[in-house]
Order: structure tokens, then sequence, then C-alpha cells
């Protein structure tokens, strides 16, 4: 376990890629564990960097797209200190697919702990995972890939389970730039009605890319499990960690962000990600999202994520530093000397408590989360006492209008 290091380190720096959340409890951990202050590039100032101490944040129109990525990054390489290692990490999925496609140049000067083109091309959209999926053995849902050639025929589209059904983009990049009335992350839809609806209008609104139409698995939030692991460079899983949403994000754009964590510790579940891990030869973090069904008693992978997930500083509050494990690895160059099964018992929280109270299913697993609560055993991603009165006023006020989101668009099921 990660223990708290006071000194700072001189002898690399972090670059984070995005300026969200996910970089927010990048740049935490990295300045918890190390002292250190991250440099962060991408598009737009966000809420949770905006007026942070504990990153440079450097803004630059077009970032997220090539030729402007690639440029900016040879422009950073051509000013760096030869003296120090540069860590470059995703905090989002288009950087992870652009650090992918230029991972060998970006190699010359960086320290990037990613995955190649060829196997992010086999994991990074949700059709090809669920073929790995097959072939590895990793239980997902029953899934029916459909065309924009399929929709745009007019003929009706054949669905082999019947509604409700969940419905997603394969390509979750190409999604972000995709925008009209209606439009979402991600959809549970209960009628055919609905499905045929809205099916034309995604593709009228200019997305190319494939959708995922899924056998719904029913149940609340806290059937959810998520998984964060950090492999090696020999493609070791030195972390593994599980957690247990209890509450998700209900507004559209950030439908199934999770909002309240339990950490727990399963080593079915480890081992089976673990082995596939390994076998697909993967390296950095991933993000696996599942849930438990309970018609085959089962876990059911929905997708992996090719960087640490959103809500993974549930990792670091535990006492999993993500920053020390990349670290260790790849500036350190510490020897492998086996796998950390995490268990922690500190509940985190990305919405005021009233909102857990509230919306969060009455269940064992919810009384599990009160005694932790009570107990001062708790802590978020988006409140640190090193960082600025004016950052954590703005994210009290975004803590505040998430009481908004859940009174507009909460539904339970």
């Amino acid at each position: 376990m990660s223990e708290k290091v006071n000194q700072t380190r001189k002898d690399f720096q972090p670059i984070l890629l995005g300026t969200d959340f996910n970089c927010y409890g990048m740049a935490r951990s990295f300045y918890q564990q190390y002292g250190i202050k991250s440099i962060a590039y991408g598009v737009m100032h966000m809420a949770p960097t905006r007026y942070t101490k504990l990153v440079d944040v450097h803004v630059i129109e077009g970032f997220n797209e090539d030729p402007v990525f690639i440029e900016t990054m040879r422009k950073i390489a051509a000013n760096l200190d030869p003296k120090k290692k540069y860590l470059l990490l995703s905090c989002g999925d288009g950087y992870t697919e652009l650090i992918a496609k230029h991972l060998d140049e970006l190699k010359e000067h960086f320290i990037c702990p990613y995955v190649d083109a060829d196997l992010f091309n086999k994991l990074g959209t949700k059709e090809t995972f669920y073929e790995a999926a097959e072939k590895y053995g990793l239980p997902y849902p029953k899934t029916k890939i459909i065309t924009k050639e399929e929709v745009e025929s007019g003929k009706a589209i054949e669905l082999p389970f019947d509604f409700p059904i969940a419905l997603k983009p394969s390509d979750s990049v190409e999604w972000l730039d995709v925008q009209f009335e209606g439009r979402k992350k991600a959809y549970v839809l209960d009628s055919r009605e609905q499905f045929d609806e809205l099916m034309p209008k995604i593709y009228k609104a200019g997305y190319t890319g494939k959708m995922i139409a899924q056998d719904f698995i029913p149940g609340d939030d806290s059937n959810m499990r998520t998984v964060n692991a950090y492999v090696d460079s020999n493609h070791n899983v030195r972390m593994i960690s599980l957690a247990h949403p209890l509450l998700e994000d209900p507004s559209p754009v950030a439908v199934g962000n999770y909002m309240v964590i339990l950490p727990e510790k399963d080593m079915a579940i480890y081992k089976t990600i673990q082995k596939f891990l390994e076998e697909v030869k993967y390296v950095g973090f991933a993000d696996f999202d599942m849930k438990y069904d309970r018609r085959d008693k089962q876990f059911k992978i929905f997708e992996i994520n090719l960087r640490q997930g959103r809500s993974s500083y549930y990792c670091t509050l535990n006492g999993y530093n993500l920053a020390k494990y990349v670290v260790d690895d790849v500036i350190d160059h510490k020897p492998f000397t086996g796998t950390d099964y995490a268990e922690g018992n500190k509940l985190w929280l990305n919405a005021p408590k009233k909102v857990f109270y509230q919306y969060a299913k009455e269940n064992e697993y919810k009384e599990k989360a009160k005694n932790l609560l009570e107990a001062g055993q708790w802590g978020t991603t988006a409140f640190d006492k090193n960082d600025s009165l004016k950052q954590r006023l703005l994210m009290h006020y975004s803590f505040w209008l998430i009481n908004k989101n859940y009174q507009k668009y909460f539904v339970q099921r």
C-alpha cells in the first residue's frame, strides 16, 4: 500500500492530457505521493482544474485532434529539460487514441506506458472489445451491433432480446463530437417506439460509427462494479482495485459516471481481469465497468477504458496511490514483486451526502456506506486541503448543482 511522501521529487515531471475531473484526481495522486505539481494540456478550462494550485493548465484550441495534437507535442518535446524524465498520461479516451497513434514518436521524448495502435484497435471500441472478450472468456451482455447502413436502409432492425435495452455508441471518441436534441452518453430504452425514433436521429446528426444494443441487465446502480488496474511494462498486473458504485450520475451528458463508491475485494473478479490483461499483453492503466446479472449470477463486463477511470482516485483514497504504481514501474524501474489486490475502508463521494442518503437504494451496501460516513471514513476527488480557496468554492458550487440534476433526471430502476 502506498504511503504519503513529504519530500518533492525533481527528477521527473507528470504531463497530463485533459483538464477534467480525471486530471484532477491524477494530479492529487502525484502531489500527495511526490510533492510534484503536474502540467496539463487540454482544449478548455474545466471546473476541477480551473483554479487549482496542483496543476499548471495550458489550453490549446484543437489540441484533442490531429494535426494540432502532434504538432503541439513536438513543440513541447523541443523544450524539455534533458535532466528530467517526462511521464505522459491520458485522462480521456481521445487522448489515449492519439498517444497510441503516435506512440513510437512520442516515446522518443516522453515516457508513455500505453498499448500500441494495434492493441488499441482491438480493445478501443466496444465492438472490438467484445470480440476480445469472446476470445478470452470474459462474460459480457447479449449484444447486437448496428451499422449506419442498416439504419439508413429503413428496414426494421431485429433485436435478439426484449425491451428494455441498453444502447450506446461503439466509438465513444467520435460520439463526443456528435450533438442533437436528446443526445446522451448512453441510453436505456423501454420500448420499440423509442428505439425506432432515436436511431435515425443519431446518424442524421453525423455519427458514422456502429451502435451497440444490449440486453438490459435489471437492477439499480448498486449492482454495478468498476475495476481499475495498473499493468507494468512487462505485462504484470501490479495493482488491481475493485469498487462498488452505489449511485450514478442521472444527467444526460454524464449518465453512468459514478457518484458514490464503496471499496470491495473479490478475488474471483480480480483473477478474471488479471488473466485477461496479462494474456492480451496490456500496458498501463485500465478501467473496467461491469454489472451483476442476477438471472445467471454473473458479472457482465460492459467495456474497458484504456486509461485510469474518471473515479479512480478512490484507489489513492484507500491507500493504493495510482501515481506510485506507474512511477515505480517506468521512472524508478523497481522490479515486480507481486500483485497488490486492493481492499479498503473509505467511501468515495462525488456528490453531497444528502444526495447519497436520498437517492441510493436502501440495502446492506448503503448501510455499510452510512457507517463509513458516520465514522469519518470517506473522501472525494474534488477537494484537497492543499488547494486554493477559489478551487474549493467552485467545487462546492458544482456539488450544489448535482442536487438539481437528481431532482430533474433521477429514475429508480
